[in-house]
């Protein structure tokens, strides 16, 4: 490939131009989705951005659609959600520790490795584009390192680099399984743990968490059934949710579809939309008027609970600590019967009384991992103290907040058990507390297990690992 053509030392001829030095002649063309993808793994290392905001944007202001928007999309997402596998492939063909590479050289290592991996992307594109993206950031200095070690990866497939470098099944089971579907050890040992198995039920559910998923639309209740949603969107009614809507991943915006653009449907989780109906489901005795969502943005339960609110009757307090996300509340509930309060949740200053009170609390988000593919890896072990202690303290304004007799929902996106029944366990001793049984509160939803409360799964429910606990505050005249 680096042949040179001997050159005759004459002048130019004339009428023929002399010839040229040798050299490239103009820069690469570089593929603008595969530029897109780049630049938010950038991002998301350098900023602490979100995928999922940032390649909308770059989308829209580059201009680019169909096609290439989908490839960004796919490149984008799945090198994100799969950095830990990916990492573990390039360091097994360095001549260095990974940590001596240089932070964007490695972006683009883990995007052509991601290419070769894990797509039908030709050999030769996906590392020939990867070392133009990477030498028109570095220089031209780094393209013979790039193309080597891409070179190397592409020399086995998956399968077989996994089976080299994963632990043995056997012997470690949980290593086996976080490898091969890219999880921190970490996560995969805490859904071990919730399942109570490191098994073939593990796996499923870290195989599911590992896969692109479907988009959900929630109807609003009282405007458009799911039924008219499905037929307008051309999803599929979605199984357990009587408000949802199904689509493929990989439909396109959701924010094109006109039931989202005239606001009624919005794009949510069918595990998110059943926690927030069983809230509304829960039987109280007396007053069923005033509702509260302690923790609301960025408003899609709260807009739920007031397009629920309004057939019951009811009225819906909102809570958000801060004011950007306040405001993405106020857009989600326009005409709706929510009034939106900037405000700690464990501090309000509202009148206490509430007949319902939902506690959506900040957690890991270790269940909405497939959507938010980076988040695997930000979060540590470390996070979970701080966040059950004010998942704890949560817990307990909202059973202050609540007459007696009223009813408190715990909802995270967590499977993790210090977030789930730890928390929920503790704080309702404490506070003598009622736990209700939260499973008949699903109807229609199989595999809840022995409850009291529900642990939804990707792998058992096609949503994300939504945990839901049910509190009753004890009626003191009783």
């Amino acid at each position: 490939m680096n042949e040179r053509r001997e050159r005759r030392p004459s002048r130019p001829q004339r009428g023929r131009p002399a010839p040229r030095k040798e050299g490239p002649s103009r820069p690469p063309q570089i593929d603008p989705a595969r530029q897109v993808a780049f630049d938010v793994l950038r991002a998301v290392r350098e900023d602490d951005a979100y995928a999922n905001l940032v390649l909308p944007q770059l989308l829209r202001n580059r201009r680019i659609s169909g096609r290439d928007a989908a490839l960004a999309t796919e490149l984008t997402y799945g090198t994100c959600r799969a950095v830990g596998m990916l990492d573990a492939v390039i360091a097994a063909c360095l001549d260095r520790p990974l940590e001596k590479v240089d932070a964007i050289v490695l972006d683009g290592l883990r995007l052509g490795a991601y290419q070769l991996l894990r797509t039908r992307i030709p050999q030769h594109a996906a590392v020939g584009s990867t070392v133009d993206l990477v030498r028109a950031e570095v220089g031209s200095w780094i393209a013979g390192f790039v193309n080597a070690v891409l070179r190397s990866v592409s020399e086995k497939d998956e399968e077989t680099w996994l089976n080299e470098l994963a632990p043995d099944e056997a012997a470690d089971p949980i290593g086996a399984y976080a490898l091969r579907t890219a999880h921190p050890r970490w996560v995969a040992r805490s859904f071990a743990e919730a399942l109570g198995d490191k098994g073939a039920e593990l796996k499923a559910a870290l195989e599911a968490d590992d896969d692109r998923p479907d988009v959900h639309l929630v109807a609003r209740p009282g405007e458009i059934s799911a039924e008219e949603l499905a037929a307008i969107t051309g999803g599929d009614v979605a199984p357990y949710s009587p408000y949802g809507v199904r689509l493929p991943a990989g439909s396109g915006d959701p924010g094109d579809l006109e039931p989202i653009k005239e606001k009624l449907a919005a794009v949510q989780d069918e595990g998110s939309q059943l926690c927030a109906y069983a809230v509304t489901r829960v039987p109280v005795s007396g007053t069923d008027v005033r509702w509260l969502d302690l923790c609301a943005g960025p408003g899609g339960k709260a807009a739920l609970l007031g397009a629920l609110a309004v057939a019951a009757g009811a009225t819906v307090d909102a809570v958000e600590k801060a004011p950007h996300r306040a405001k993405l509340i106020e857009k989600a509930v326009q005409d709706l019967p929510v009034t939106v309060h900037v405000a700690d949740g464990r501090e309000t200053g509202l009148e206490p009384g509430y007949d319902r009170v939902l506690v959506d609390a900040p957690c890991s988000g270790l269940g909405s991992l497939r959507r938010r593919p980076e988040a695997r890896w930000r979060r540590q072990p470390s996070d979970i103290a701080d966040l059950t202690k004010l998942q704890g303290q949560l817990i307990t304004a909202a059973l202050d907040l609540v007459r007696p007799g009223g009813i408190v929902t715990y909802v995270v996106c967590s499977p993790h058990l210090a977030e789930t029944e730890g928390v929920v366990g503790e704080t309702a001793r404490r506070a003598g507390a009622q736990i209700v049984d939260a499973r008949e509160f699903f109807p229609g939803v199989p595999q809840l297990g022995n409850g009291p409360y529900v642990q939804l799964w990707p792998h058992r429910h096609g949503t994300d690992a939504m945990f839901c606990a049910v509190l009753r505050k004890p009626d003191t005249a009783g």
